[in-house]
């Protein structure tokens, strides 16, 4: 008989899972069944923020797979379908037609493998009016086609940000790239504290504000007000700031709702748990994306990471195993880069502030360099932090903020992390350089020889 593969959530994880999946399998042997809820499927949601600021004008540019060159390709995608609810019991899945109404929008489809790849959710401020129109959460390429139809359409003049999160902060530039006085509320001390250092946040809030950026921290939003159905000012404890419409930045949690009613462990981090083949508590229901929580390589402590280099590597896992395969997801550390205006920004492992955190004895380094050789043409001022582990001497973590070609040398700190790398070893790597790339001393390597000499 021919087995049945499900799978709940059409980005990147369950796609990549389908895909993967159906390479290895023939539809003869294995059917393969996708449920989206939105008309897309296999895009970039990293796009987004450069779609409503109109560096991309065309959203299908995002798009790297259509549901019908899935369809093409053996995988029956079903868009506009949202699953609602999953019966471990009798292997099944109810599913809403979200074009349908009355007693035949939903049915039951049977499963004999099921992948839950329900993403992430943006959270949402508890507080009077977070429900209006006017009110953006930019989680799925549908809600970035919707901010960027807003800002097409309506001409608001006033833009305020909630959150200094990565999205957060893409957000604010693009909106002022399209011409609106844009403020940003946080209610920590710097942008990105829960990413960066404050020392190296304190660099990125500098570029925002060189940008237009009004910033507004240490302040936590306690209300919308409401006219005619959408927002028109932000409250504070301190202020009122007009809005004519509002991105949340504050970040997203596992939608792990449905998995946690079907009786499939979610852990503490909200996210989905599963092994290292990627399986959940319910042998053949697999799970993976920003819905999971993973192994962080250093802590060992589950941690949920919403990226979306991780949902990939998970879902190509998840569709080897599930077609018979035996491979694993060796966990995370992280690594995430940014463009924040004139700023690459960049992080990988521990903040010094983690470190504290989890009672580490650490010493943390900092120096400043340049991009390039300092009398080539174009050359930029970077910073770099490197975080490294007192007792073993490993380096644990590191950040970089900087102009052009500063972020993509965090790859060089992730890569000695992910080995467990001592940070003298580190100092002395044989990394390339030519006057147009990087001073004769790699930034990487003088920040690496402080942190060696701290150990010292």
């Amino acid at each position: 008989m021919t087995e049945r593969l499900v799978v709940i959530g059409g980005d990147a994880a369950g796609m990549t899972a389908a895909a993967r999946a159906r390479r290895r399998r023939d539809p003869e042997d294995l059917e393969i069944v996708a449920f989206e809820r939105g008309p897309y499927t296999s895009y970039s949601a990293c796009g987004i923020p450069y779609l409503v600021g109109d560096l991309v004008s065309d959203v299908d540019d995002l798009v790297a797979r259509t549901p019908d060159e899935h369809r093409r390709n053996g995988i029956d995608v079903q868009t506009g379908h949202e699953v609602v609810a999953i019966d471990v019991n009798r292997r099944r899945v109810r599913v809403r037609d979200l074009a349908a109404d009355g007693a035949d929008a939903e049915r039951d489809e049977p499963f004999d493998q099921l992948v839950v790849a329900t993403g992430a959710v943006p959270s949402r401020p508890h507080v009077a009016g977070a429900d209006a129109g006017g009110i953006f959460g930019v989680q799925t390429l549908a809600d970035g086609v919707s901010a960027r139809r807003a800002v097409d359409e309506r001409a608001p003049s006033r833009g305020v940000v909630v959150g200094g999160g990565y999205v957060g902060l893409e957000m604010a530039e693009a909106l002022v790239r399209r011409g609106l006085d844009v403020a940003l509320v946080d209610q920590t001390e710097q942008p990105m504290a829960g990413t960066l250092d404050l020392d190296m946040g304190a660099l990125v809030a500098d570029a925002l504000r060189a940008v237009g950026v009004t910033l507004y921290l240490g302040e936590a939003v306690d209300g919308f007000e409401v006219e005619n159905g959408s927002v028109s000012a932000v409250h504070t404890a301190n202020r009122s700031l007009p809005a004519d419409m509002v991105v949340l930045g504050l970040g997203v949690r596992p939608d792990s709702r449905l998995a946690k009613e079907a009786g499939v462990a979610v852990g503490d981090t909200g996210g989905i748990v599963t092994d290292a083949r990627m399986e959940t508590s319910v042998g053949g229901v697999w799970a993976a994306g920003d819905c999971v929580e993973s192994t962080h390589r250093i802590t060992g402590l589950p941690v949920a990471i919403a990226l979306g280099t991780h949902a990939n590597k998970q879902g190509r896992v998840v569709g080897i195993n599930a077609t018979g395969g035996d491979v694993r997801f060796p966990g995370v550390i992280g690594t995430a880069v940014s463009k924040i205006c004139l700023y690459e920004v960049a992080r990988t492992g521990l903040t010094e502030h983690q470190a504290a955190e989890l009672d580490l004895d650490v010493v943390a380094a900092t120096i400043e360099s340049t991009t390039r050789a300092g009398y080539y043409p174009d050359t930029a001022p970077i910073k770099v932090k490197v975080v490294a582990e007192r007792r073993e001497g490993r380096i644990v973590g590191a950040q970089i903020v900087g102009a052009e070609g500063a972020a993509k040398r965090i790859d060089v700190i992730a890569t000695a992390i992910w080995n467990r790398m001592p940070v003298e070893e580190v100092a002395s790597l044989d990394l390339s350089y030519a006057p147009p790339f990087s001073p004769v001393w790699d930034p990487v390597l003088v920040a690496a020889r402080k942190a060696a000499d701290l150990l010292d």
